[in-house]
């Protein structure tokens, strides 16, 4: 019996594998580049400004600038506010442009209470604080199964910290909290912090200490934007946090996964809650920007080629 060619069609994908080659993201660009993020316009003004021979390339509504900053070659760019577009935008420079090293550049929150407005902190690691269960009240407290469980971190009310099993990690495997910047960046960020002068006046308001440069210690990163003195004290407790904001910890995560050296620099623009009034950012979100870029083009020029 001679079977149809549709049947013998059919057939063959009943018991043969299915191949698919992926589409793989058309490369823009092969020159080796610094990717220079920021999450939102105001941050990112002093970087465009300082970057020369500038061409653009648009990918789905991302704006990606090719240039020269501080004699380096980059590719600078918003990721977008908060985790999810920062991880989206960060892959999506990784597949299009030869990327040699990520360095976000932006505003953040202060939880370290010895820090002040204005002062830049590039943290060692970050964490992603709102990773998490949310427990089940039951009359004797708040009940997490221990599987469910991955940290031993203190719990904020419901709130209980989960760590993060990455892409290909055996079952079993431990759980991570914290995704590191990469230690030869941290080096050359400790060179540069005693080099630079950051701003301490913006239009009519001028802060009390003169800002610095602070190199080491934790930053976490949750799509929430903190204006909560009780959290912010949590996190200071639980995580032992410098600094918090909406997209470190994302990237870093990004680029840990794709062996790529990372490093962040925020200057913060408020207290996350902390302060005796109200949150200050909108005050102090201009000078903040200005200082972070002012360190991070200091940064650039200073790595080597």
């Amino acid at each position: 019996m001679r079977l149809p060619t549709f049947v013998l069609a059919l057939l063959c994908l009943i018991v043969s594998p299915i191949l698919v080659s992926p589409a793989l993201a058309q490369r823009l660009d092969e020159t080796p580049r610094v990717a220079v993020i920021s999450a939102f316009p105001p941050e990112i003004v002093a970087l465009n400004a300082a970057t020369s021979q500038q061409k653009t390339y648009d990918v789905n509504g991302v704006t990606f600038m090719t240039g020269q900053l501080e004699g380096k070659p980059v590719v600078v760019f918003l990721s977008g506010v908060s985790m999810v577009n920062a991880a989206m935008t960060t892959q999506m420079a990784l597949d299009r442009f030869n990327i040699t090293r990520i360095v976000f550049s932006g505003i953040a929150g202060g939880v370290d209470e010895r820090l002040d407005i204005g002062d830049v902190v590039v943290a060692d690691q970050w964490a992603q604080n709102l990773e998490s269960a949310f427990a089940r009240e039951t009359d004797k407290g708040f009940d997490v199964a221990p599987s469910i469980r991955t940290t031993a971190l203190a719990n904020y009310g419901m709130i209980f910290p989960r760590g993060i099993h990455m892409p290909g990690d055996p079952l079993g495997a431990p759980a991570r909290v914290w995704f590191p910047a990469d230690p030869a960046l941290l080096d050359t960020a400790r060179k540069v912090a005693a080099e630079v002068a950051l701003q301490r006046c913006a239009a009519d308001k001028c802060l009390v200490h003169p800002p610095k440069v602070v190199v080491g210690g934790n930053g976490v990163s949750a799509p929430v934007f903190l204006d909560n003195a009780a959290y912010r004290k949590y996190l200071r407790a639980t995580f032992d946090a410098r600094v918090v904001d909406m997209e470190s910890a994302a990237v870093a995560h990004v680029a840990l996964v794709g062996k790529t050296p990372f490093i962040a620099f925020r200057s913060l623009s408020d207290l996350a809650g902390g302060g005796a009034g109200a949150n200050e950012m909108h005050t102090f979100m201009a000078l903040a920007s200005d200082n972070s870029a002012t360190v991070v083009k200091a940064f650039v020029k200073a790595l080597p080629n």
